[in-house]
């Protein structure tokens, strides 16, 4: 777990939004019970993300309980009916409304061009995530951002606050500066990363974007 990430979160930590956020993946966090049980109190949510995995109402019920008990906030991403089932906010790709069932309280958004900026502006959700900021082993030598990227995408998402995701540690988010209200990750939230994380950061290319590439979170 990457202790200079938590030592930056407390420093810009809020009573209505936390800002760390655990990204579920189930090739790289196969047990999210696990690193949940794990995650800082007081300082993380949780973004549901396990789509294709068997048994997902069961896992989500799961995810919920844990969440509950430990009081960190939750989202489900892009599926407005298994929110409402687990009683969770929802967190929409790309901007996007997911379903026809009453948006809950809580909802935030991933954001990866101009567009979906202005689209989870409209939409009203309490965070954006906008990426990949950096390079990132989920998607390895794709284009990236880079800080001014996220910037300029940051300041299109106002007033809504702006989170970063892809590539994040305790070390290099500081160059976001105050417009960075939090940050999601996966490996920087686990007490122990997966074998092979390390090796796929060190291979993926940096490249400055200016056509964004499909993401999905």
């Amino acid at each position: 777990m990457d202790a200079r990430l938590i030592a930056w979160a407390r420093t810009v930590k809020r009573r209505d939004l936390p800002p760390l956020w655990f990204f579920t993946d189930s090739a790289r966090a196969p047990d999210p019970l696990a690193a949940i049980t794990q995650l800082p109190l007081g300082l993380c949510g949780v973004v549901f993300r396990h789509d294709d995995a068997p048994g997902r109402m069961t896992l989500g019920k799961q995810v919920a309980r844990l969440c509950r008990a430990r009081r960190l906030a939750l989202v489900v991403a892009g599926d407005a009916r298994l929110a409402a089932a687990l009683g969770a906010g929802l967190h929409l790709r790309g901007g996007r409304q997911a379903g026809w069932i009453k948006p809950p309280r809580l909802r935030t958004a991933s954001v990866h061009n101009a567009a979906q900026a202005v689209r989870a502006r409209r939409a009203g959700v309490a965070a954006a995530f906008i990426s990949p900021v950096f390079a990132t082993a989920s998607h390895p030598g794709a284009s990236v951002l880079g800080p001014l990227g996220w910037r300029r995408l940051a300041r299109l998402a106002r007033p809504i606050r702006s989170l970063a995701l892809g590539g994040i540690s305790g070390t290099n988010i500081r160059v976001l500066g105050r417009d960075c209200a939090g940050t999601g990750a996966i490996e920087a939230l686990l007490s122990a990363p997966p074998e092979g994380a390390a090796k796929a950061l060190r291979v993926a290319a940096y490249k400055p974007m200016e056509l964004m590439v499909k993401w999905r979170e």
